[in-house]
Formats: C-alpha cells, sequence, structure tokens
C-alpha cells in the first residue's frame, strides 16, 4: 500500500532551504519517491496553513520510513532545520 509525506512549510531562510531541496531530490530518487505537489497555487479552506506545501508518493509506508530515517536524508534535512517551520506527517494511502 502506499504512503505519502504530506508537508507544510513556510520558509524563513531561503538559501539553506534550497540546499535543502537540491539534497534532498537525489534521496527521494534513491528511494523511488515521486513528487506529486511541490509549492504551487493553493486554497486554504480551513485551519492554519503555511505557504509552501508538498506530497511526496512512496510504494510503502515502510520506504517512507527508510527515506525519512536514511544518513542521506538526515544530512539534508540538517539544511531546512532552522531555515523554516515544518510540518511533516507520513500517510499511508487507502486501498
Amino acid at each position: 500500500m502506499k504512503a505519502y509525506w504530506v508537508a507544510h512549510v513556510t520558509v524563513t531562510d531561503p538559501d539553506p532551504y534550497g540546499e535543502y531541496a537540491k539534497a534532498a531530490g537525489p534521496v527521494f530518487e534513491k528511494f523511488g519517491a515521486r513528487i506529486l505537489a511541490r509549492g504551487g497555487r493553493t486554497e486554504q479552506l480551513e485551519g492554519d496553513g503555511r505557504p509552501r506545501n508538498v506530497v511526496i508518493e512512496f510504494s510503502s509506508m515502510e520506504q517512507a520510513l527508510a527515506c525519512y530515517n536514511s544518513p542521506e536524508y538526515q544530512k539534508a534535512r540538517d539544511h531546512r532545520v532552522g531555515a523554516g517551520v515544518a510540518d511533516l506527517v507520513i500517510i499511508e494511502g487507502a486501498e
């Protein structure tokens, strides 16, 4: 069953966040991820939102977790920490 990273982000320091994006791309490829939405136009209908929203598809919950916990992703993540505020959740897809 597929799984999805869903992230809501406010970027506060674009330069290190850009370094994160460059470093994370190859990690997503390694784990077979597919970026479904990244940035782009949004309409916040309810609740609190953030200006940047990302949805990344993985083949399974195990792959999604393995990607997040990998040393390569954690190294990329170091660029993002302090460069913005993010909420990130992994959701298992519906059957």
